[in-house]
């Protein structure tokens, strides 16, 4: 393989697993439904081991290597994916994507070795999102609005990032939406198609309806129903990478950390409803989580939250005397 790029009609396997593989990667996008980012990544996964595994056997892999597969070339694999500076999360998406290989395998009536199910995953140090303050996120659409080149880019910069902090979309599921998303009224909330095509409905508030509402009308563009929502300058579909570099140049201005991403707007929206009283089931809801364990992390968000603000304001915090 080239770099990280799984290529795999270039790896020393047979006919039959390369099949195989294929046939994994097409029930995974037909039957799992899993987007074309998720995908690239499973199939960089078991290529990289692949690889790995035809030079430590010195070997053409073959689908009955894995009824032979022993714990020690797993864990060689894992040793030497960690001497190429790979951390422990990306270790434990590999190590997943090759279970579900492996369960894939048995399912077609392979056999597999149990060694996959003996290896302990690597502990890996939870980093938790790093949410905007509610101040920054309204300096950040005045800047917006005062610094765009044009007013119709101010209106859409701040319309999006209004929206990503008042509804916690994904920048994806973001810059999908169409006008004929946006209702017309604010009440009637926005249906959002996330990962793995499914549906949810946001409530919309009436400032982001607003913002969206300003932001469609000032438009040098014909809006089609069917068009994208969020545009470039020349009038193309607004991209992922565009929206980064916008915010990215908002945040030099201000002073903020390169922390303050769309996504962390996303972790803005969820932590702030959550210090609001929001319940973690309707928080889960919102954001479009499939597991509410992905959504847990916010409570570990609010109680750093409340530990700041003790150990700033408690006369006991840190050794501080109490006031006589």
């Amino acid at each position: 393989m080239q770099g990280d790029r799984p290529n795999l009609s270039a790896l020393p396997v047979t006919a039959a697993l390369r099949d195989m593989v294929a046939a994994w990667l097409g029930a995974l996008r037909n039957e799992k439904r899993l987007s074309p980012h998720s995908l690239t990544a499973y199939e960089r996964d078991i290529c990289q081991f692949l690889d790995f595994l035809a030079g430590h056997l010195e070997a053409r892999i073959d689908v009955t290597h894995f009824a032979d597969m022993h714990i020690r070339d797993l864990r060689s694999f894992m040793a030497a994916r960690r001497a190429q500076g790979v951390g422990a999360r990306s270790l434990n998406r590999s190590l997943s994507a090759l279970r579900n290989f492996c369960r894939f395998l048995e399912q077609n009536q392979h056999r597999v070795s149990q060694a996959i199910n003996l290896l302990n995953p690597p502990k890996s140090t939870q980093t938790l999102p790093r949410p905007v303050a509610a101040d920054d996120v309204l300096r950040l659409i005045d800047t917006a609005l005062a610094t765009a080149k044009q007013p119709w880019l101010g209106l859409r910069d701040a319309a999006l990032l209004t929206l990503l902090y008042g509804t916690g979309l994904r920048i994806s599921e973001a810059l999908a939406l169409r006008p004929i998303d946006v209702p017309a009224h604010a009440d009637a909330g926005l249906r959002v198609r996330g990962k793995g095509d499914k549906m949810r409905d946001v409530p919309l508030l009436p400032l982001v309806h607003r913002a969206l509402g300003d932001y469609q009308a000032a438009a040098p563009f014909d809006m089609a129903e069917d068009a994208a929502l969020f545009r470039g300058q020349r009038g193309g579909p607004l991209a992922p990478r565009q929206a980064q570099l916008m915010l990215a140049g908002l945040r030099r201005r201000l002073g903020l950390p390169d922390t303050t991403t769309p996504h962390a707007l996303r972790h803005s929206f969820a932590t702030h409803l959550l210090a609001a009283g929001g319940d973690l089931r309707t928080i889960q809801e919102l954001l479009g989580h499939a597991q509410l364990s992905s959504t847990q992390i916010y409570t570990d968000i609010d109680t750093r939250h409340l530990m700041d603000v003790y150990d700033a304001a408690h006369p006991r915090a840190k050794g501080k005397p109490e006031p006589r």
